[in-house]
């Protein structure tokens, strides 16, 4: 529920920063902010609901596509077991869908961190002083040269990956971090980040901000678990690091919210999506980052050998058959033709992961994503590249990651045997099979109140 109180907050604000004229903002609340889904925070509202909570403009149901749901079914009932039923109502619900908002370190946060904390969202992850980030080492930005530059946009070649699907997510509402009992202290795993991320135990949706000229957005919204990658790849001020497939750009910006590398490399062939990518890193980074934030427009399949060994740090957010999108189709045509297409990804991905491995430094770290629950290309394509590449060593995400996570997110790490969704185990089981799949990488299975997902992310290490 959504105060009077909370809306003239918002409508100052607003004014102050000149997001929104006081004009609209009284039509909204005249109105009962029955708009569009970009304006105002919403959440779902049952019958009776006051005049003073927040409600949606009713909007045309999606159609999913029944080819797809069919293909779905007869897949992952196999491969996730008891975990898909409980998945599928999940991906079936856009409305259940939550939504993380990842704040811009370069940007004047503090209002929004206000709003969000008083309407119940927490953070993600233990937090580090950001101005001390910002002031240390030779590659960081200064306080105040950031101050001066912060406004001003990247170079031309700048540009955003998977739209709001890389914009799509959340979890619980208490103060406390994740990874954190609010009794117990720290958990295992998890390093202090200056990487933050606000999430809320419901579906509720912070309103999107409009690109504009000369001024960096404060936040962006995406699937929570889209951070679970950059995670994993455990970026440190001053590495060279590489983002193989960066558009739209989610997860470059999350690379740059968790540390300053020395150079992160932005690839992408296409130049629709190397336009949006630009455009992403533009609206967010201060042009002072300009020599640190390159764009590429190289094949991701042959970087690794025009640049063999360069990188500390290589993400592969490769090119998949993205669940939530695939489902709704616009017609069984084009469901059908999706699916024919998607068995030839796992090709594609392989080679993309190859060639990141070649990118990486020995001793470095190739991380690879995708964002859907198909185990061929997941771990198949791991098992792969790992049979016909010995350099590469992957290593286990489990009590890393899923253990300190799993308050927030359902996670699965061995496909064709699911778990409960309401128990998940979330201890390794006994066997050797059941270990290596927990080294070959950890699947995020959206369930009921942690509909976050899907995401596959395997952590992979160059042998010296």
């Amino acid at each position: 529920m959504f105060s009077v109180q909370f809306f003239n907050t918002w409508k100052k604000i607003c004014c102050e920063t000149k997001k929104l004229t006081p004009a609209a903002l009284c039509w909204l609340w005249s109105s009962n902010c029955h708009t569009s889904s970009d304006v105002v925070l919403q959440q779902n509202t049952p019958k009776g609901a006051t005049n003073n909570q927040v409600t949606k403009r009713p909007k045309k149901e999606r159609s999913s596509c029944q080819a797809v749901l069919n293909h779905f079914d007869q897949q992952y009932s196999e491969e996730l077991g008891d975990l898909w039923p409980s998945a599928r109502r999940v991906l079936l619900d856009p409305p259940s869908w939550q939504y993380g908002v990842m704040l811009n370190r370069f940007g004047a946060v503090t209002d929004i961190t206000q709003i969000l904390q008083s309407q119940g969202f927490s953070t993600l992850l233990p937090q580090t002083d950001v101005s001390a980030l910002l002031c240390n080492g030779p590659s960081t930005v200064s306080n105040s040269k950031y101050q001066e530059g912060k406004d001003a946009l990247l170079s031309s070649h700048y540009i955003n990956k998977c739209p709001p699907d890389d914009s799509h997510p959340q979890p619980d509402s208490t103060s406390h971090t994740l990874g954190q009992d609010p009794q117990s202290g720290p958990s295992l795993g998890l390093p202090h980040c200056p990487l933050q991320c606000y999430i809320h135990p419901s579906a509720l949706r912070f309103p999107s901000q409009a690109h504009r000229p000369g001024q960096l957005k404060q936040y962006y919204l995406l699937n929570a678990a889209s951070l679970l990658p950059v995670l994993a790849l455990q970026v440190r001020d001053g590495e060279k690091v590489l983002d193989l497939c960066s558009a739209p750009g989610g997860k470059a910006l999350a690379i740059m919210q968790s540390a300053t590398p020395a150079l992160l490399c932005c690839n992408e062939p296409d130049p629709h999506r190397r336009d949006w990518l630009a455009k992403t890193l533009e609206s967010f980074l201060p042009s002072l980052l300009n020599s640190q934030v390159i764009v590429s427009a190289q094949d991701g399949r042959s970087f690794g050998q025009s640049e063999a060994g360069l990188y500390d740090k290589v993400l592969v957010d490769a090119p998949c058959s993205n669940d939530r999108s695939w489902l709704y189709s616009c017609s069984n045509q084009k469901g059908e033709q999706r699916l024919k297409e998607r068995g030839r990804l796992p090709a594609l991905q392989a080679q993309l992961l190859r060639s990141a491995l070649s990118a990486v430094r020995p001793g470095g770290i190739v991380v690879y994503s995708t964002c859907t629950l198909s185990s061929f290309e997941n771990h198949a394509v791991i098992k792969t590249v790992l049979s016909d590449f010995p350099e590469a060593e992957p290593e286990d995400l489990w009590e890393e990651i899923a253990i300190p996570l799993s308050k927030y997110f359902a996670f699965s790490s061995h496909p064709g045997h699911g778990q409960t969704p309401h128990k998940p185990s979330l201890q390794p089981q006994n066997g050797t099979m059941s270990s290596y799949h927990h080294g070959l990488g950890i699947l995020v299975v959206p369930q009921p109140n942690k509909t976050w997902g899907p995401m596959f992310l395997s952590r992979i290490r160059r042998r010296k």
